[in-house]
């Protein structure tokens, strides 16, 4: 803890004094994020610094694995993050993002891994459709390492479908005043894949290209053209 206390203090004493205007005006303005980020609680992977996002900017939620239970499952940290993050706050964007060499998804490839840790495999239960998704659907001779990866990929996507389970996520969807966005951070390299929902793929975010996105709100947004009509 020593090497901590020494940077607590080379924060405050070096690099807050430069950002002091900022902090002020954060602690009295309030904070107004432009995302909430889901992302693994893996220590290799820092939303802040893969966004270059300063303090008030980026809303994060980290858990092993980047999981978002679907609303009716339960009531925890991370489905209140996206209710605060979605009403109080009013972000526009919701990022699930994972990453390569993930433990979490390792331990759905190797269940004896997770023996030891009930809690763990209780919780990548959320994650399970990615595994069955990669066993059937993916070549058998799949390397590990490849396996891995593949699982990790998938459940970026399921993660989203759970998203719009949400009640807070749903009403903004079908006000087109959300967007969902998949990405997929690779830790050797550095490179940022995301997840195009119209090419159900990842693709690399390259030059002045636009960004694909995982999921946009409707583009009508009511089933019913005329509801007092169809009351009738």
């Amino acid at each position: 803890m020593s090497d901590f206390v020494k940077r607590l203090s080379s924060f405050r004493e070096e690099v807050f004094p430069t950002h002091s205007g900022l902090y002020r005006k954060l602690a009295r303005e309030g904070q107004q994020p432009q995302a909430l980020m889901i992302s693994c609680a893996d220590s290799r992977v820092m939303p802040e610094v893969i966004t270059q996002s300063g303090p008030g900017e980026l809303f994060v939620c980290r858990n092993a694995g980047n999981i978002v239970p679907p609303f009716s499952t339960m009531n925890g940290g991370v489905s209140s993050a996206i209710e605060y993050a979605v009403v109080a706050l009013g972000v526009r964007d919701i990022i699930v993002c994972g990453h390569s060499d993930c433990g979490a998804m390792k331990g759905l490839c190797n269940h004896d891994l997770l023996a030891p840790m009930p809690n763990v495999a209780a919780w990548l239960r959320h994650s399970q459709a990615a595994y069955s998704i990669v066993c059937q659907a993916y070549p058998e001779s799949l390397p590990e390492r490849d396996r891995v990866r593949a699982v990790a990929m998938e459940n970026v996507v399921i993660q989203l479908d759970h998203l719009r389970t949400h009640p807070s996520v749903a009403a903004k969807l079908a006000t087109n005043d959300i967007t969902l966005h998949g990405w997929f951070f690779d830790i050797e390299t550095g490179e940022v894949q995301v997840y195009d929902g119209v090419e159900r793929r990842f693709q690399v975010v390259a030059g002045e290209k636009p960004m694909p996105v995982a999921v946009t709100g409707r583009a009508t947004p009511h089933i019913m053209d005329d509801p007092l009509m169809a009351a009738e």
